[in-house]
């Protein structure tokens, strides 16, 4: 009996150690988070300050209520006796619930304040990637990853650590209490169930672990299709595809449900498990206590005491179900988090890149450019040279790498290959910000924000006057329309801009472009979704006002460009021809053809329409 006692003794408290501080692997995303814990070192110590403090105070009503029992049992019990413990009990009390506040004041501010440090990291991160990094990864996942994933790794940095260091301060100064200070036998004894709660419990969090990654992975396929259903439902409504949107999105959210009730499954299995554990510890402390007391090696207020304190177990017991279940997803998210951050910017600036804005005549040369993962050259033998205060004219066929290399002067991609210099430098030796200052971009399908038209405008300056953006709206031609609106420039436009036509949000981004006044003017066929006199009224606009500021134009209306100093032809990413508006038509065959062919189209549909 008393090796069986001595063993148990060695096995139960071994076990719950190793449980408490290796918690069957699972806990290592505290260790992933060990940068963070540093930097907000004065608050968790302080927190952890606190929790031993409350944990005193929690071991003084069991001493309490033993020596009251104690008295009793001697009936040696007084009125001051009772009083006296009455109000030592009611003290601790008061102190452990203002310091139990305090305490979760602390980690959960800081729990907050990651949460706001990993979504500013993932932003900025964001920022930084190309184009490649975006068709990878979908904006449902990310916007997935940046809230869900977030949210769990912060309940990892709060509630986590305050549910681990209520089990190990507490439940290992209750457990020494026990052992050392009432009965070592009678604590080896209540402690035999821990093994079984150690490999239960392990168990469960690799499970976890499994499911709660592929409920994560669900909900981001759920955010990509809401996301990408929102943003074109009028191509849905168009297609008269609702109900087979409705039906696809119902087995995608059944799918969501049944990832999440996997996970459900788990976590229920945590509290049965717990309460086993703690029913069979009482069970354990009251059989073998009754017989130490009839025996008379212990007293009826220390067992009393020891089973108060075994109470006390209860909370750190059952927060191992709820630790391993906060541990587990904050692993999983805080991997998923990590992935996105570990992701290289493919653009890398030199460490002594210039902050200054570039100027000048702009020289491509270009002997070959591939896009990742594409064998097809998008460009090759491309030399051109544009002098500062000339308008490029760029055109082709669809797919013959105008946009490419416009990207490619954006530093959008980057290959060794590519040569690319504003004033005589290469574009690659200037930071980021001072060559994308240098340059005004508008695409052909413009971006939007939810703001008013002003507040849209004025993205790139902020600080512009109402004035300045009244005057740049006037060269896009869309003043007039703006002051249409009801409320003018103060117009609140939807999501991309949903409010207005094509023509409008093309015109808009155009206005936007040019308030920020930038040495360089991309216009990237952004003017597609303009009839033929308003896009002669807005070139002739930038040419008053753009003098000795360089212009590339690249468009499928040759309309847009027969104005331009210098027009090449691409053809299968390759310079087939170049020169004026007029030479090209006579060295050109496609040029001419296209120039004849979209003349006739003008006068069909100027005239309404021929009658065969």
């Amino acid at each position: 009996m008393s090796f069986a006692l001595k063993n148990s003794k060695q096995n139960g408290i071994y076990f719950y150690a190793r449980f408490l501080l290796k918690g069957g692997g699972n806990l290592s995303v505290f260790k992933d988070l060990w940068w963070y814990f540093k930097l907000e070192k004065s608050n968790y110590l302080m927190g952890i300050a606190m929790f031993v403090a409350i944990c005193l105070l929690q071991a003084i009503p069991p001493y309490g209520v033993r020596m009251v029992l104690d008295t009793i049992a001697k009936n040696t019990i007084t009125t001051k006796d009772l009083t006296y413990w009455s109000l030592i009990i009611l003290a601790s009390g008061l102190l452990t619930y203002g310091l139990g506040f305090y305490r979760r004041v602390k980690l959960f501010a800081s729990a907050n304040r990651l949460s706001k440090l990993l979504r500013n990291r993932l932003y900025d991160h964001f920022t930084k990637m190309s184009p490649q990094f975006f068709h990878k990864y979908r904006t449902g996942d990310l916007m997935a990853r940046s809230t869900n994933d977030v949210q769990a790794v912060s309940l990892t940095a709060g509630e986590g650590v305050l549910t681990l260091a209520d089990s190990i301060i507490q439940g290992g100064l209750v457990i020494l209490i026990m052992a050392f200070f009432i009965d070592w036998k009678l604590t080896a004894v209540s402690l035999l169930p821990m093994p079984v709660l150690a490999l239960l419990t392990t168990k469960y969090g690799r499970l976890l672990h499994r499911r709660f990654h592929d409920a994560q992975k669900a909900f981001s396929s759920m955010n990509d299709r809401v996301q990408e259903n929102i943003s074109g439902i009028r191509v849905v409504k168009s297609f008269g595809k609702e109900e087979a949107e409705k039906k696809q999105f119902e087995q995608i959210v059944e799918n969501v449900v049944h990832k999440n009730i996997a996970v459900a499954r788990i976590n229920a299995l945590f509290d049965p498990t717990m309460m086993f554990i703690v029913m069979s510890s009482f069970f354990l402390a009251v059989a073998f206590g009754s017989t130490e007391v009839l025996h008379g090696s212990l007293s009826i207020g220390e067992l009393t005491q020891f089973i108060l304190y075994l109470g006390l177990l209860i909370w750190p017991m059952l927060a191992f179900g709820w630790l391993f279940n906060i541990v587990e997803r904050g692993r999983v998210s805080y991997h998923r988090i990590e992935n996105l951050l570990q992701t290289e910017p493919p653009i890398r600036e030199k460490p002594d890149a210039l902050i200054t804005v570039p100027s000048g005549a702009i020289h491509f040369h270009i002997p070959t450019f591939h896009y990742p993962d594409i064998e097809s050259a998008a460009l090759k033998e491309i030399d051109i040279h544009v002098e500062k205060g000339e308008t490029l004219g760029i055109v082709g066929k669809i797919g013959s790498g105008k946009t490419t290399l416009l990207r490619l002067l954006l530093r959008e991609f980057e290959s060794k290959q590519v040569n690319i210099s504003i004033g005589g430098v290469p574009i690659r030796d200037f930071k980021l910000f001072a060559l994308r200052e240098a340059i005004s971009y508008v695409s052909q399908d413009p971006i939007l924000f939810s703001a008013t038209i002003a507040e849209n405008m004025a993205l790139g300056k902020p600080e512009a006057t109402q004035d300045e953006i009244e005057s740049a709206a006037k060269v896009a031609c869309i003043h007039e329309d703006i002051l249409n609106f009801k409320d003018g420039y103060n117009t609140t436009i939807g999501e991309q801009g949903v409010t207005l036509s094509g023509g409008q949000r093309q015109r808009l981004s155009i206005a936007r472009a040019l308030l920020q006044d930038s040495e360089i003017l991309i216009l990237d066929d952004s003017l597609s979704a303009v009839d033929t006199r308003t896009e002669h009224a807005i070139l002739q606009s930038l040419r008053e006002n753009r003098k000795n500021k360089t212009t590339l134009i690249s468009a499928h209306r040759l309309s847009s460009v027969e104005k331009a100093h210098q027009i090449i032809v691409l053809e299968e990413g390759k310079v087939k021809a170049s020169g004026t508006h007029h030479e090209l038509i006579q060295q050109n065959e496609w040029y001419k053809q296209m120039v004849d062919r979209q003349q006739l189209e003008s006068l069909i549909l100027e005239g309404g329409g021929m009658s065969i």
